[in-house]
């Protein structure tokens, strides 16, 4: 019950992640780059259009090739919560590696090799900061928003 029936709830569930994820992990990478002020948080926000058009993109590209990853991790046997954890952790180390250099490139508003010199350095820090904003925050409101959905549309076919 909480997870996407059809594609309309699965670009539901995409907003709802896709928006809380680039408000919060944006903001925190840039606040680690270039230090933490009202100004630098500001200044993080005027990309974030942009960084949510490139995170959407990419969701839409790595979505199969994570599935497929995290098939390969989990058992049909698994639990529910185990499967949600390795897809979660297969959807964000894919998107992190592709995030910290176009991030780093939509953020500085310039292409550089700078990102790709600096991946090794900065890329654990921003996969690391992407999981927990994903598993403790954006995807359980996507969740619970499904969930509650999911409740309301069960409820009004039973009545």
């Amino acid at each position: 019950m909480r997870l996407p029936r059809n594609k309309k709830e699965f670009f539901l569930f995409l907003g709802i992640v896709s928006v809380l994820s680039v408000l919060i992990i944006a903001p925190l990478i840039t606040m680690f780059e270039i230090g933490s002020s009202v100004n630098n948080w500001l200044m993080s926000l005027k990309g974030v259009p942009f960084i949510w058009i490139a995170v959407v993109i990419l969701v839409l590209l790595v979505h199969g090739p994570a599935d497929k990853l995290s098939a390969k991790i989990v058992d049909e046997a698994d639990s529910f919560n185990a499967k949600i954890i390795v897809n979660t952790l297969c959807n964000v180390l894919l998107m992190s590696i592709f995030m910290t250099v176009i991030g780093s490139w939509l953020g500085q508003r310039q292409i550089s090799m700078t990102p790709i010199y600096e991946f090794f350095h900065k890329w654990p820090r921003n996969f690391a900061i992407a999981f927990a904003v994903e598993a403790l925050i954006a995807q359980p409101i996507a969740r619970q928003v499904l969930f509650t959905l999911h409740t309301k549309q069960d409820s009004k076919q039973v009545a």
